[in-house]
């Protein structure tokens, strides 16, 4: 999952400065820090497989089943005009 990490080095390098990344830069000392981090990990590989697949259920999932589209369902077209009409309604009230 994170095998190409010196392609990713090296393009970071090329498109966050003109010129490469110094060592002492504040970019590079992050950058080098996360690089290392997630090159090293074994079990945090597993662990963010994990959470991006319960946020796929959480934002994809769940958005499809349990939210559906209020606005699409009663504006018919005209959302503008819908919210609109609902805001002066409500505030005439």
């Amino acid at each position: 999952m994170f095998g190409h990490f010196t392609e990713l080095y090296y393009i970071c390098n090329i498109f966050l400065t003109e010129t490469p990344m110094r060592k002492d830069s504040f970019l590079h000392k992050v950058f080098d820090l996360y690089y290392d981090g997630f090159r090293s990990m074994r079990l945090g590989k597993t662990l963010w497989a994990i959470i991006l697949i319960k946020l796929f259920i959480i934002f994809v999932v769940l958005k499809i089943f349990f939210f559906p589209n209020f606005l699409k369902q009663n504006a018919q077209g005209d959302e503008a005009g819908y919210v609109a009409s609902e805001l002066t309604d409500r505030a005439a009230e």
